[in-house]
C-alpha cells in the first residue's frame, strides 16, 4: 500500500540538474501552479563550484554520484569512472562549462515530429544570454544562461587555433551556428569569470516564489503509479509527494531509467528477477545508452605557461580580486570539429585543446607543464544499457563494441598528432607525457584507445523519444502507457548530438516546460 501523501503539488520534478532547474524555474513562473523540485544532493555553494578551473576537485566528493561502469570487454575489462553532479545544478555545477549545441543534422536526424533543427532552435536562443561576440545573431541575448568568451585564454590556446588553420580547417566566427565543422575558441557558461550553472540561471531567481518548494538531500525511491497514472513520488524513508497534474523525471540518463525501473516500468522479467513488481511493460527503458568516449595525446610543454601553475597563491589572488587569470579557464579552451573521411555527412570527431596535462579526469597528479589534445568520438555506433542488480543501477555503455568506433578515434588521434607537428604548435610540443607512452601508427593508437579512453561525461538515450510505439516517451515526452508521467532530460535523445549535452538538455527542458503548460489549457 502506498504511504500517505505528505504534501500535494501540481508538479513534482525529480532531479535539480540542467533540466530540472529549467523546469522548476519555468513552471513556477505561473503563480497558479505549485511545484516541488526533489534533489538527492545538497547545495551548490563552495569555491570549487564557483571557480571554473576547479571542477576536478568536485570529483569523488559528496557532490558527485561517483558512478562506475560495468567491466568493458573491449577496453581490457576496465571499469570506467563516471562523475555526475549530485547537488543543485547537477552536472552543470561540475562540468567544463562548454556550451556546444551540436550540428543541425543531429536534430533533423532524430526524425521526431516537433524536434527538427528548425523546431528546437528557438528554445536554444530563448535560453541564451550571449555576452561578447554574436556574429550573425547566432545566439539569443535575453535568456537566463550567460554564455561568454574566456576572460584569460592561455597563450598556448592561440597556438592551437593557428595550428588548426595550418591543417586547412575552417575558422568559425561562432561555434553554435547550424554547422559546427571547423575550429573556434570555446564559448563557456560563465558570468564575470565564474561558473554560471543551470541553478544560477533558472533556480536561484525562482527560489523566493511561494509556489516553489526545493527539497535537497531527498532521494526519490519510486514513482507512485496507481491505475495506470503517476500520482506522486515516494522518497527514501517513506514520505510521499503527491502530484495532482504530472510527475516529471529529470534525473539524467542514469537516474531517470533507474527510477522508472524501480517504479515497475521496464522489461517485466528483468524487473521481477531483481525484486521489483512490474507495473507497466516498457522494454526500451534503459536501452540505447550512448556516450562520447574521449582519448588524448599528452605532450610536455617546452614553456612554463600552462595550467600546471593555476593553483598558485598569485593566481588565486588574481581570481578573487579581479575574476581573471588561469582559474577562469574551463580547461577545454578551444575545439575543432572534423570529419575523418569525406564520406561522413558531418563531423564525427571533436578535438579539444587543454593548455595543461589533463588525463584520468585530472585526478592523477602530473609533474610539470604539458599540453593535451583530446579526440572525442561524436557519433558512436556502439550501444549500451542501464540495468538493475537488485535495487542498484548497472551502467554498461558497451564502449567500442563497434569496430568503426575504434577506427574513428584512431583517425582523430592522428589529427591530434598532426596538429602538434604544425609550425604553430611544434615549438611548444615536447616529448610524451605520462600516461601517454608515445603511441603512433594505427595499431599502437588502437591499443592506446582501449587502454586509456574515458567518458567525456555525455550519456544520453536511455529513455528514447520517438513517434514509434517501441520508444520510451512520445514526441511530447510522455511515458508510453503511464498517464501523468514525463521524462525531460538527456535520456530522451534518440541519438547523441555532435556537440556537448548541457546545451541540448537545457533546450529539451525549455520545450518540455511549454509542453507541460500547453497540457494545462
Amino acid at each position: 500500500m502506498p504511504s500517505a501523501v505528505s504534501r500535494q503539488y501540481d508538479y513534482v520534478i525529480v532531479g535539480a540538474g540542467s533540466a530540472g532547474c529549467v523546469l522548476a524555474g519555468r513552471l513556477s513562473a505561473d503563480p497558479a501552479v505549485s511545484v516541488a523540485l526533489v534533489e538527492a544532493g545538497g547545495r551548490d555553494d563552495g569555491l570549487e563550484v564557483r571557480i571554473p578551473a576547479a571542477f576536478k576537485k568536485l570529483f569523488k566528493t559528496a557532490r558527485d554520484w561517483d558512478f562506475h561502469t560495468a567491466k568493458q570487454a573491449e577496453m581490457f575489462g576496465r571499469r570506467l569512472y563516471w562523475p555526475r553532479g549530485k547537488m543543485l545544478g547537477g552536472s552543470s555545477s561540475m562540468n567544463a562549462q562548454m556550451w556546444v549545441r551540436g550540428h543541425r543534422a543531429d536534430y533533423d536526424g532524430w526524425r521526431v515530429p516537433g524536434w527538427s533543427y528548425a523546431d528546437v532552435l528557438p528554445y536554444f536562443t530563448r535560453a541564451e544570454h550571449r555576452i561578447g561576440s554574436n556574429h550573425g545573431g547566432v545566439y539569443g541575448t535575453d535568456g537566463p544562461v550567460h554564455i561568454s568568451e574566456l576572460r584569460s585564454p592561455n597563450p598556448a590556446t592561440a597556438a592551437f587555433l593557428r595550428a588548426c588553420g595550418e591543417l586547412g580547417m575552417t575558422r568559425l566566427a561562432e561555434l553554435n551556428g547550424p554547422s559546427n565543422e571547423g575550429y573556434c575558441q570555446t564559448p563557456v557558461t560563465q558570468y564575470r569569470g565564474r561558473r554560471w550553472s543551470a541553478a544560477d540561471a533558472y533556480l536561484r531567481p525562482a527560489r523566493r516564489r511561494p509556489n516553489l518548494t526545493v527539497l535537497t538531500g531527498a532521494t526519490a525511491a519510486r514513482v507512485v503509479i496507481e491505475e495506470g497514472r503517476a500520482t506522486g513520488v515516494e522518497l527514501a524513508g517513506g514520505a510521499r509527494l503527491g502530484a495532482g497534474r504530472e510527475v516529471v523525471l529529470a534525473a539524467g540518463s542514469v537516474g531517470s531509467p533507474h527510477l522508472l525501473m524501480l517504479s515497475g516500468v521496464g522489461e517485466p522479467s528483468e524487473l521481477s528477477a531483481n525484486g521489483v513488481r512490474p507495473v507497466h511493460e516498457l522494454p526500451a527503458v534503459g536501452r540505447n545508452l550512448q556516450d562520447h568516449l574521449a582519448s588524448g595525446i599528452n605532450l610536455r610543454c617546452t614553456r612554463e605557461i600552462t595550467l600546471a601553475g593555476a593553483e598558485s597563491l598569485a593566481n588565486l589572488a588574481r581570481y578573487v580580486f579581479a575574476r581573471s587569470g588561469m582559474l577562469t579557464s574551463n580547461v577545454g579552451e578551444a575545439v575543432a570539429f572534423v570529419r575523418t573521411t569525406p564520406r561522413e555527412p558531418a563531423p564525427d570527431i571533436e578535438l579539444i585543446f587543454a593548455p595543461g596535462p589533463f588525463s584520468d579526469h585530472g585526478l592523477s597528479p602530473v609533474e610539470g607543464h604539458g599540453l593535451t589534445i583530446g579526440a572525442v568520438l561524436l557519433r558512436p555506433e556502439s550501444r549500451g544499457r542501464i540495468t538493475l542488480d537488485g535495487p542498484q543501477v548497472v551502467i554498461d555503455p558497451g564502449y567500442l563494441s563497434a569496430e568503426a568506433d575504434v577506427t574513428r578515434l584512431v583517425a582523430g588521434l592522428g589529427t591530434a598528432l598532426a596538429l602538434f607537428e604544425t609550425e604553430a604548435l611544434a615549438p611548444l610540443a615536447g616529448g610524451p607525457m605520462q600516461p601517454y607512452w608515445g603511441a603512433r601508427g594505427e595499431e599502437e593508437l588502437a591499443r592506446w584507445v582501449r587502454e586509456r579512453s574515458e567518458t567525456l561525461y555525455h550519456p544520453v538515450g536511455t529513455c528514447r523519444m520517438g513517434a514509434d510505439e517501441d520508444s520510451v516517451v512520445d514526441p511530447e515526452l510522455r511515458v508510453r502507457g503511464v498517464a501523468g508521467l514525463r521524462v525531460a532530460d538527456a535520456s530522451v535523445m534518440p541519438v547523441i548530438n555532435r556537440g556537448h549535452t548541457h546545451a541540448p538538455t537545457v533546450m529539451i527542458a525549455e520545450r518540455a516546460a511549454d509542453l507541460l503548460a500547453a497540457a494545462r489549457l
